[in-house]
């Protein structure tokens, strides 16, 4: 179950240390001493929410690189790095986007990735296992989905999805907090400790509530970037890519990479709630209906 995305991680951490940083500036307690005006806890969530949201958006590609090590051609070496670059020329030049950044990284397992804060300056990555595994047509469909993720700006999409749902965490987290210290235990006196346990276990619930929304949104995004990759290609190239990794299909991305890549482990279950990508069977199969 891919539980831990990159941008999640990074986005989590840069949140707490906004919230330690209101804190020691004062904020947050301005805001508590005044019983949390409701307008105010707002327009410090939405701070603080979309803040860490994009702030891990500007951070993706060099956080992508050093997570995988993947190393970015400049000069071509080889055949299959000037193809790989020519590949990904033309099919930008389809997409009207901006040439990618393109990564090469060292993994005996079939994957790539896309992501940026810019379409226009995104980041394209692949493994050496789907260079050498794949043929050149599926590696190709597979090169267009990463690129048809950057035309659709899935990134930035991704990033305010995240703000939104950051931002009703961090406001709903206080409002119940305040509510349980208030109402519950009677507290006149400030924010007592039901106030502080009661924010942190919310802030922990609804956080896993929004993450569903979030793995919605990146269980959308793949089909709607298998078409672009059918687009760029062909619907055999594209359907015969994704048969390729369901026949080969062992992940070799860190979980917190996971929501990136192409290809992700199926799951069932309240388990599928937490997914970043749909089984590969049902990708297929929706390509399939396209013909």
């Amino acid at each position: 179950m891919k539980r831990i995305l990159l941008f999640l991680a990074t986005n989590f951490a840069i949140v707490v240390v906004l919230s330690i940083s209101m804190r020691l500036l004062g904020v947050e307690p301005y805001l508590n001493a005044q019983g949390l005006n409701l307008n105010a806890l707002l327009i410090f969530a939405a701070v603080m929410g979309f803040g860490g949201s994009f702030i891990s958006l500007a951070l993706s590609k060099w956080m992508a690189k050093m997570s995988v090590g993947a190393a970015v051609i400049s000069e071509p070496q080889n055949g299959q790095e000037r193809w790989l670059l020519a590949t990904v020329a033309r099919q930008a030049k389809q997409a009207n986007i901006g040439m990618p950044e393109v990564a090469i990284w060292d993994s005996p397992d079939i994957n790539a990735f896309a992501t940026g804060m810019n379409k226009n300056k995104a980041l394209v990555a692949v493994s050496t296992g789907l260079l050498n595994n794949m043929t050149q047509e599926e590696a190709e469909a597979v090169l267009g989905h990463e690129v048809a993720h950057v035309a659709n700006g899935d990134m930035v999409t991704l990033a305010l999805i995240q703000g939104v749902v950051n931002t009703f965490v961090i406001f709903l987290s206080r409002v119940i907090g305040q509510t349980v210290d208030k109402v519950i235990f009677k507290n006149e006196d400030g924010h007592g400790p039901a106030f502080w346990i009661t924010v942190i276990v919310a802030d922990i619930v609804l956080g896993i509530l929004a993450s569903m929304i979030v793995m919605w949104f990146s269980r959308q995004r793949e089909f709607r970037a298998d078409i672009g990759g059918a687009k760029y290609t062909s619907l055999q190239a594209m359907i015969a890519a994704l048969e390729r990794l369901r026949a080969t299909h062992t992940p070799s991305l860190p979980d917190k990479m996971a929501a990136f890549g192409i290809s992700g482990k199926g799951s069932g279950g309240f388990k599928r709630l937490f997914m970043t990508h749909p089984p590969l069977e049902e990708r297929i199969q929706a390509l399939k209906n396209l013909s």
